[in-house]
């Protein structure tokens, strides 16, 4: 190493999500991956940003108390209709209900981030806002696109980055893959101010 490298801290995704691990992989850093230990029922009323915000942090917060020296990453993603937050279906009947819901509609997806390192004390949080505007979908379309593509996993039942961009009429964000699940502009702009090198 050069003498003037700077020593970068290890990274560590705070995130089981592969969606979140796929994307972080794009910006060609060495990172690990950790399971938050996180409650993330809903606190009664809570807004959905409020909620995303909240969890990010926790799951942040949660990891860099296993990993205090490492810059830890926390993502939290909520699906909003009209205040109301949509999470993920689980299985096929809340996905088409959910789907149901949406049709017509303009989904607010609200994806938070938290960077953190406790030997610093660094800490920053944002979300980047997704609106995204659902076609006026038939029964015979959420049904199909359901069985084609299976996203019980994900906010909103709805996989942008694959077959589920179908389903839309429009999507507006600053910060594009925020929708799949990690906003990577933010990310990196986290990333540096926490000290890591990017390429």
């Amino acid at each position: 190493m050069h003498p003037s490298s700077p020593l970068q801290r290890s990274l560590v995704l705070g995130s089981t999500s592969r969606y979140r691990r796929e994307l972080l992989q794009r910006l060609n850093v060495p990172f690990s991956v950790a399971a938050p230990d996180v409650d993330e029922t809903p606190a009664a009323e809570e807004a959905p940003g409020t909620l995303a915000l909240r969890l990010a942090l926790a799951k942040a917060h949660a990891v860099s108390a296993q990993y205090p020296e490492a810059v830890v990453i926390g993502s939290d993603q909520v699906a909003d209709l009209h205040g109301a937050p949509l999470g993920k279906p689980g299985h096929h009947d809340r996905a088409v209900e959910q789907l149901r819901q949406m049709r017509g509609q303009t989904v607010v997806f609200h994806t938070a981030l938290a960077v953190v390192c406790a030997a610093t004390g660094f800490e920053q949080v944002d979300a980047a806002l997704v609106r995204v505007k659902f076609r006026d979908l038939n029964d015979d379309e959420i049904e199909r696109y359901l069985r084609a593509e299976q996203p019980y996993d994900c906010a909103g039942s709805a996989k942008s980055e694959g077959l589920g961009i179908a389903l839309l009429d429009a999507i507006e964000s600053d910060d594009p893959t925020a929708l799949i699940g990690l906003p990577l502009i933010r990310t990196c702009k986290m990333l540096r101010a926490a000290g890591l090198v990017l390429p």
